[in-house]
C-alpha cells in the first residue's frame, strides 16, 4: 500500500502530513506554506510534496464545497472552484472533502466521536465548520453542502451577506477578535485565557458570542439529536472555557429531554483536519463510505 499525502487547505495555510494507510491517525507533519494564490501554483505544490515523497494516495481537506474529486466552491480560495483533481492528478487515487467533514472522519475513525451513531462536530476559526454523523454515516446532502452550520441564524431582521452566515458573524474566531479588541486585549485567544483566569470583563465579552451560538445550537441539537457537540480544532482546547457559556442559551431553547446533550472536546485539536486528510486518503474517493 502507497504512502499517503495528507493536506489540510485552509483560507491561508497549506499543511501537509505523510500517513500509512495502516494507520492514518499516526500522520506526520510534513510541512506548512502559505496557501497557494493560484491554481497553478496549488497544483505545482501537490505534485512536488506527491514525487518528494512517493505518495500515489492523496487526501486533501478544503475550506469549502467538495463533490467527489471536484472542488465546487471554496469562497477564500476561488481559483479551486470547479477544479477535478482527478482529472488534473490521474495517477493518484484521491480523497476529498470539506474540512470539517474530514475532521469529524478523523474524530469517528480514531478520537472523541469513537463509538457514537450520531454527533456534530463544530470548528471555529476564520468561519464556523460543521460537520455531523447520523446513524454512523458523515452527512453529505445535496453535492456536499450539508451542514454549513455558520449560516444558521438566530435574528428575523438580519440582512445577510454571500460570503459570511450570521452565526460566523457572531461567535468565529474573527467575532472573537472584534471582541478582544473592544476590550483592549489582543485576540480571541488572548480573550479565552482572560476568561478562563475569571476576568469578569473578559467573560462579558465572551458571553454574547457563546449564547448566540447556543441559541443557533439548540435548532441544530432538536432537529438531529446527536449524542454529543464535538468542538475541534484550536478551539478544543478552550472547551473548559466556552462550555459553561453555552450551555444555558442552549437549554433554554430545548425540551426537558434533549438537555443532557454532551459538548466534548475533539481529541485531535488543531491536527484534526490532517488526521481526517490521511483517513480520507486511506479510503481514497468513496471516503465516506470507510467509516461505520
Amino acid at each position: 500500500m502507497s504512502t499517503i499525502l495528507a493536506i489540510d487547505l485552509g483560507g491561508t495555510r497549506f499543511r501537509a502530513g505523510i500517513a500509512d494507510p495502516a494507520k492514518p491517525e499516526a500522520v506526520d507533519a510534513g510541512g506548512e506554506w502559505a496557501a497557494p494564490q493560484s491554481r497553478d501554483d496549488f497544483l505545482g505544490l501537490v505534485r512536488q510534496q506527491l514525487s518528494a515523497h512517493g505518495a500515489m494516495r492523496l487526501g486533501l481537506g478544503i475550506p469549502g464545497l467538495a463533490q467527489g474529486t471536484v472542488c465546487r466552491w471554496v469562497p477564500n480560495l476561488p481559483y479551486l472552484d470547479g477544479l477535478d483533481l482527478a482529472a488534473a492528478l490521474p495517477e493518484v487515487s484521491i480523497g476529498l472533502g470539506n474540512d470539517a467533514q474530514l475532521a469529524l472522519l478523523a474524530e469517528a475513525s480514531a478520537g472523541a466521536a469513537v463509538g457514537l451513531e450520531d454527533a456534530m462536530l463544530l470548528a471555529i476559526g476564520t468561519g464556523i465548520g460543521s460537520s455531523v454523523l447520523a446513524s454512523g454515516r458523515i452527512v453529505a446532502g445535496d453535492g456536499g453542502a450539508a451542514c454549513s452550520f455558520g449560516w444558521a441564524v438566530a435574528d428575523v431582521h438580519d440582512p445577510g451577506e454571500d460570503v459570511s452566515g450570521w452565526l460566523e458573524r457572531q461567535a468565529s474566531g474573527r467575532a472573537l477578535d472584534a471582541a478582544a479588541r473592544a476590550i483592549g486585549l489582543a485576540d480571541g485567544a488572548t480573550l479565552v485565557r482572560a476568561a478562563r483566569g475569571r476576568d469578569a470583563a473578559a467573560i462579558e465579552a465572551l458571553t454574547p458570542a457563546m449564547q448566540a451560538l447556543g441559541t443557533a445550537l439548540a435548532g441544530a441539537v432538536a432537529l438531529l439529536a446527536p449524542q454529543a457537540i464535538i468542538l475541534a480544532g484550536g478551539v478544543a482546547a478552550s472547551v473548559d472555557v466556552l462550555r459553561p457559556l453555552i450551555l444555558p442559551a442552549l437549554h433554554r431553547q430545548l425540551p426537558p429531554h434533549l438537555r443532557t446533550i454532551d459538548i466534548r472536546p475533539g481529541q485531535f485539536g488543531p491536527r484534526a483536519g490532517l488526521v481526517g486528510a490521511a483517513f480520507a486518503g486511506a479510503y481514497g474517493p468513496n471516503w465516506r463510505n470507510g467509516h461505520g
